[in-house]
C-alpha cells in the first residue's frame, strides 16, 4: 500500500448498519453529512429517522452476532451493576459528590490531581467539547487518516480546517509528517492509539519524543479508547505528570462493557481542565448510576482481565480464520480487525445480516472493507462460518 493512498478523496464512507436496518425493514437512505461532505469517515448509508428507533429495539434481540459497534459483550462488571442498583436510591439527587469521588478515584490511578481529572458520559463528549474549547476562532487540526473523525468533524463544524496526514505503510502514525504540519493556526494534534478504524498501534516511545517536542507548541490530544486491551499496552499519560500540554483521553465503553452507561475521562493539566469547564459543565450529562458503577468497575480488576483475556481469545480466532478463508486482515491491538473484502459493501453487508450477523463496511482507496467487533466466542464463530458461505 502506498502511503500516499489514503486521502481525502478516498476515506469517504461508512455504513450506519448498527440498527440493522437491512434485516427488520427499515427504510436505507443515502446520507452525506453537511459537515464534512467530501472526505473523512462519513456514513454510506443508515435508518431513516422514522424507523430507527424500532430497530434500535429490536436489534439487540434478533441478531444473532452484533459485531458492529465495538462493545464488550461481557460487560458490565458485577460489582458494577451491583453499585449501580444501589446507587439508583440517589436518583433524585445531583452528582456533584460523587463525580468528585470518581474523579479522585481516577486521578489516584493515573498518578495526578483530582483537578486534572475531567469526567464525561463518554470519552465522544469530551473529543468534541475539546474541539470546542480550541477551535471556536477557526485555525486547523492535525490528525491522521484514515482515523477517529469525532472530534475532527466537530472542530470542522465550527470553522477549523482539517490537515490529514496518511498513515505509513505500516498503519502506524506518521508523527515526523504531523510535526511538519503544525504552524501558528495550528489549534491540536490528535493521535488515536490504538487507530481506529484500522486498529494499528504507533510505538509508545515515538508517541512520547514526539509529544514532548510538539506540546512546547500545540496541545497533544491522544485518545486510548482501546490501550487496555492491548497485551502490554503503556499510557502517554505520564507526559501530562511531566507537566507537558498533553491530553490524555479514555473511555469505559470498551473494557469496562459500559457503552450504554456513557462514562468517559480526561487527564489534563488545570489550565486544559478549566477551559473546558468554563464552558460547559461536564459533570451535568453523568447519571448518578453510571458514576457509581464506573467507581465499582475501576476496582474490578478481575473483570477487566477476564475481559482482556476473552478478546484477546476472540481476535486471534478471528484472525486465523480470516487468513484461512483467503483474507488479508490487517494484524489489530483492539477489540476489532479491518480486512479488506471481494465484493461490494453494501451486498457484502446484506448477505451477513440475512445471516443474522451485523458488522461494519467501509470504502477505502476505492476499495471495499469490513470492521467486525469481537463477540464471544460463539458469536465470533458465527460470523466465521457465514464468511465462510460468502466466501464460498
Amino acid at each position: 500500500m502506498n502511503s500516499s493512498s489514503f486521502n481525502r478523496r478516498n476515506w469517504l464512507k461508512q455504513t450506519g448498519l448498527g440498527a440493522g436496518a437491512l434485516m427488520f425493514g427499515a427504510q436505507v437512505v443515502p446520507w452525506t453529512s453537511k459537515a464534512n461532505p467530501a472526505f473523512g469517515m462519513t456514513p454510506l448509508y443508515q435508518p431513516s429517522l422514522i424507523e430507527t428507533h424500532k430497530v434500535i429495539e429490536r436489534d439487540l434481540i434478533e441478531l444473532k452476532a452484533r459485531l458492529l459497534a465495538n462493545e464488550n459483550p461481557y460487560g458490565p462488571s458485577p460489582k458494577a451493576i451491583e453499585a449501580l442498583k444501589e446507587a439508583a436510591i440517589k436518583g433524585n439527587r445531583y452528582v456533584y459528590n460523587s463525580s468528585k469521588e470518581f474523579a479522585e478515584t481516577l486521578a489516584e490511578k493515573e498518578g495526578v490531581t483530582g483537578k486534572q481529572i475531567l469526567i464525561s458520559p463518554g470519552s465522544t463528549d469530551i473529543l468534541e467539547k475539546f474541539a470546542f474549547a480550541t477551535c471556536l476562532k477557526g485555525g486547523n487540526v492535525i490528525s491522521a487518516d484514515p482515523g477517529y473523525m469525532s472530534i475532527v468533524n466537530t472542530a470542522r463544524a465550527i470553522g477549523a480546517t482539517w490537515k490529514n496526514i496518511p498513515l505509513k505503510d505500516d498503519y502506524s502514525h506518521d508523527l515526523k509528517a504531523m510535526e511538519k504540519a503544525v504552524d501558528s493556526e495550528t489549534r491540536f494534534v490528535y493521535i488515536c492509539n490504538p487507530n481506529n478504524p484500522t486498529g494499528t498501534i504507533t510505538p509508545i516511545e515515538e508517541i512520547k519524543a514526539f509529544a514532548k517536542k510538539v506540546s512546547k507548541k500545540v496541545p497533544v490530544f491522544i485518545d486510548e479508547a482501546y490501550i487496555e486491551l492491548m497485551d502490554g499496552g503503556e499510557s502517554a499519560v505520564g507526559l501530562v505528570q511531566e507537566g507537558y500540554d498533553v491530553v490524555i483521553c479514555r473511555t469505559y465503553s470498551k473494557i469496562h462493557g459500559m457503552a450504554g452507561l456513557r462514562i468517559g475521562y480526561m487527564v489534563a493539566s488545570e489550565e486544559r481542565v478549566d477551559k473546558i469547564q468554563e464552558l460547559v459543565r461536564t459533570e451535568m450529562g453523568i447519571s448518578v448510576t453510571s458514576l457509581h458503577a464506573a467507581i465499582a468497575s475501576t476496582k474490578d480488576l478481575e473483570f477487566q482481565e477476564k475481559t482482556k483475556t476473552l478478546n484477546a481469545e476472540a481476535r486471534n480466532y478471528v484472525f486465523n480464520s480470516l487468513q484461512d478463508l483467503g483474507y488479508k486482515p490487517i494484524p489489530s491491538h483492539t477489540s476489532f480487525i479491518l480486512y479488506p473484502i471481494n465484493i461490494p459493501t453494501k451486498d457484502f453487508a446484506e448477505k451477513m445480516l440475512s445471516m443474522g450477523v451485523g458488522i461494519r463496511v467501509f470504502t477505502i482507496n476505492d476499495k471495499p472493507y469490513s470492521r467486525v467487533s469481537m463477540g464471544t466466542m460463539g458469536e465470533v464463530k458465527l460470523f466465521v462460518d457465514s464468511l465462510d458461505q460468502i466466501t464460498g
